[in-house]
């Protein structure tokens, strides 16, 4: 089982803002250093965690009113879950552990958007490290990574926000160096 996204986000703490009048600027949006400070903060916030339903086989999630018009989720991983390898479709975003400690894989290396199906990655571009609880990581716009909860036996709880809100999400599978694209997810896939 697993949980969708709400109709109407809920509200993280210090995301109330002001509707925007006809004659307010265009927001560039949230830094990768703001959203980290907004995912760290809504980790710490034991009250809202505690509110995701967890599944002992399925990773959960609920949506949440990120800062600045960004996207954000709090998801609950099971023993065992991950990602996959994918990117973000081109947002910059945070995320940070609130429960149990997750092992992030990405690439220290930026891919080509277009026109590749498999790539051969070359020595030295593999970065690991694990996030406990209240630890976070911002990324920009070419992070490719997955993410993972290596326990046997312990649920990770993490919050992610995203900006601009996620436009597609590429999936990738990879055999040693070999990387290759096995599909593009559009939201309404996830959401």
């Amino acid at each position: 089982m697993s949980v969708t996204a709400p109709e109407t986000p809920i509200p993280a703490p210090g995301t109330e803002t002001p509707p925007a009048g006809p004659s307010a600027p265009a927001a560039a949006g949230p830094t990768p250093a703001e959203l980290l400070d907004f995912v760290r903060a809504t980790a710490a916030d034991a009250d809202l965690v505690a509110t995701l339903p967890l599944d002992p086989e399925n990773r959960t999630w609920v949506r949440l009113v990120g800062p600045g018009g960004s996207e954000a989720w709090l998801i609950g991983w099971p023993p065992g879950t991950g990602t996959g390898w994918h990117d973000h479709g081109g947002s910059q975003g945070a995320f940070a552990t609130a429960a149990g400690t997750l092992r992030e894989d990405s690439l220290a290396v930026r891919l080509p958007t277009e026109g590749w199906r498999t790539l051969e990655l070359e020595d030295g571009v593999d970065r690991y490290r694990a996030l406990s609880p209240g630890e976070g990581r911002a990324f920009g716009r070419h992070h490719v990574h997955q993410v993972r909860n290596e326990s046997g036996a312990e649920h990770a709880v993490s919050v992610h926000a995203y900006y601009p809100p996620l436009p597609l999400m590429r999936r990738y599978s990879r055999t040693g160096p070999l990387l290759r694209l096995e599909e593009v997810e559009r939201p309404e896939d996830w959401q």
